[in-house]
């Protein structure tokens, strides 16, 4: 659109302007030089090189006897661009460009102190908007780094307290099968010798690995919560919308993760509905199993507009995006086209891709 528009405004000010010195050779650069904005997010260095180069070349060939029509400015956008979407080493030699093109611009043309420092300033302000606005995108990708990093902790913590529960379970047979081997082979002795030295070698390394993962936080020895668990997330005795839980299929068989996962999500998602609901009076939570796949519905009857809608997610479901994504599974959360918020998920029994 912005191109479209730049075409008929610089035919405008020839047409208006037609005093200007070299008029037909500037419009003819101005015109041409468009096309740049359309690589300026994804080949910031060369559209500045040779929308400066070219004007550089201009002044150059004139002796600086020319007048820049108003509709070059959009040259800014290409300064704006680099600084915002180019490498680090692209930005040096880019602005490089740029002041080069301006100080010769400034020397073989006359002009006054006062023109000098307001275009200074103006490109100034287009690079200081791209860096500001560079900064701010880059802290948003670190702190959501973070947040997925966190949350594959969670997943590892949430895989080894399944994992461990199965180890111990070996060991304990284990030890049992020592008990009772007197009656038994010399060999099968010796294998279950073997078994448990094994098995209490892999809750060491184990228990050890997860201390690293929890940041010295205290071990929590409770089982991880699971879909069974999602009656603990109905509202009884106290203010704000109630919830409603409803399971159906079968869900004795699902991948640990799965189970984990499902719940995590559904809790995070009633916590954000009880927190960003506007008057909302019921959260609704359904999950559904067949034979591949669990399907989980959380929904709410708020209000949609305001800011809700506006409202990057939340890191805590950016979080179980993550999670979600390494089961090999699909995550959405939107506004429900009649009335209130939707977050939906689909995950493999397996806990893997199919």
């Amino acid at each position: 659109m912005l191109v479209g528009l730049l075409v008929p405004t610089a035919v405008l000010e020839g047409a208006l302007r037609p005093d200007l010195p070299w008029l037909n050779l500037s419009l003819i650069a101005v015109i041409g030089l468009v096309p740049t904005l359309l690589w300026r997010r994804t080949r910031p260095l060369p559209m500045v090189v040779i929308a400066f180069g070219t004007g550089g070349a201009l002044t150059l060939l004139t002796g600086g006897d020319h007048t820049e029509p108003y509709t070059m400015v959009y040259h800014l956008i290409l300064v704006y661009a680099l600084v915002r979407w180019g490498s680090g080493r692209e930005v040096v030699i880019g602005l490089a460009i740029v002041l080069g093109s301006a100080c010769l611009s400034m020397v073989l043309r006359p002009t006054g102190l006062a023109d000098v420092i307001g275009g200074l300033a103006v490109l100034f302000s287009a690079i200081a908007l791209g860096a500001a606005l560079r900064y701010r995108a880059g802290m948003r990708t670190r702190e959501l780094d973070q947040v997925k990093l966190v949350e594959r902790e969670r997943l590892a913590r949430d895989l080894h307290d399944t994992v461990a529960h199965h180890v111990s379970a070996i060991a304990i047979r284990a030890q049992a099968g020592l008990a009772t081997a007197v009656s038994q082979p010399t060999a099968a002795a010796d294998a279950l010798r073997v078994i448990e030295a094994e098995a209490s070698r892999a809750l060491v390394e184990m228990r050890a690995m997860v201390r690293v993962l929890r940041r010295n936080e205290p071990v929590d020895l409770a089982p991880s919560p699971r879909i069974a668990d999602l009656e603990q997330l109905v509202s009884r005795g106290r203010t704000g919308p109630s919830v409603e839980v409803g399971i159906s299929g079968d869900i004795d068989d699902l991948h640990p993760s799965v189970d984990t996962a499902i719940y995590r999500l559904a809790q995070e998602s009633v916590t954000n509905a009880r927190r960003h609901a506007r008057h909302a009076t019921r959260i609704e939570v359904h999950v559904a199993a067949d034979d591949r796949s669990v399907h989980l519905r959380v929904s709410d009857d708020g209000d949609t507009g305001g800011l809700r809608l506006t409202a990057a997610p939340g890191y805590g479901l950016i979080g179980m995006f993550e999670r979600v994504d390494l089961l090999g599974g699909t995550c959405e959360a939107g506004p429900d086209p009649e009335r209130g918020w939707i977050v939906t998920a689909t995950l493999p029994r397996t806990g893997s891709p199919a």
